[in-house]
């Protein structure tokens, strides 16, 4: 009956963390407003809410990094379905997400993967960059990959702003001042993580935690 509240009480949600179940009354039923974050997860409405805005990118370049968030006890569970992967692995401090992040000039976000903890690095660029549409890219060593990044998009005819690992045989050069810019996409990372139940996975679903991540990175764009 009212999108604006329900709105706000999936905000409310996963700003604070709290169980969907002890949201206050003024926001409904709980039970129900999950029941209905989860419908609009599976139709795509958060993703195209957040494509919406991302549509105004700077593509003067672009960033990519990951964040990884501990995966709380109740995000274990789910059911076991043929072909469904929960993004949800075991790292070094426990069941852990990573959510991998392409941003534009500004910092913005413009694209998200999730995997599991132990997941390399590597395995974000493979589904973001494809679809990257500034002239640079700038990383950290992690991607510092000849084959999975910096030969593609040389082809493409980008550059590439990457640090060379210490034990390449012949260290590459890279414009260290357009590096700095790569603090952009930690301030978001911060920003994202002001969210509770982001920083910490609560969902079993992986889909409804990325929605989660697209409904507050979309406010990370408006704000």
């Amino acid at each position: 009956a009212d999108n604006r509240l329900f709105i706000e009480a999936v905000l409310y949600r996963y700003r604070t963390g709290m169980p969907w179940r002890d949201l206050p009354e003024r926001f409904g039923d709980g039970t129900k407003v999950h029941l209905r974050f989860s419908r609009w997860a599976k139709a795509g409405v958060w993703e195209r809410v957040f494509q919406h805005l991302a549509a105004d990118r700077n593509n003067q370049y672009a960033m990519i990094d990951r964040t990884i968030v501990r995966a709380h006890q109740h995000s274990a569970g789910a059911p076991k379905k043929a072909g469904e992967d929960q993004a949800i692995g075991r790292s070094r401090g426990g069941l852990s997400t990573k959510i991998h992040t392409l941003a534009d000039a500004l910092g913005n976000p413009i694209g998200f993967h999730l995997t599991g903890g132990e997941a390399h690095d590597l395995v974000g660029a493979d589904h973001r960059l494809p679809e990257m549409q500034a002239e640079a890219l700038i990383a950290d060593k992690a991607f510092d990959a000849d084959k999975r990044v910096i030969e593609p998009l040389t082809a493409a005819g980008k550059t590439v702003v990457i640090p060379p690992k210490s034990n390449r045989r012949s260290p590459r050069t890279y414009d260290r001042d357009l590096y700095k810019a790569r603090h952009l996409i930690e301030n978001f990372f911060a920003r994202l993580k002001q969210f509770r139940a982001i920083a910490t996975r609560y969902d079993k679903i992986a889909r409804n935690f990325l929605a989660a991540v697209h409904l507050a990175a979309a406010v990370v764009w408006l704000n």
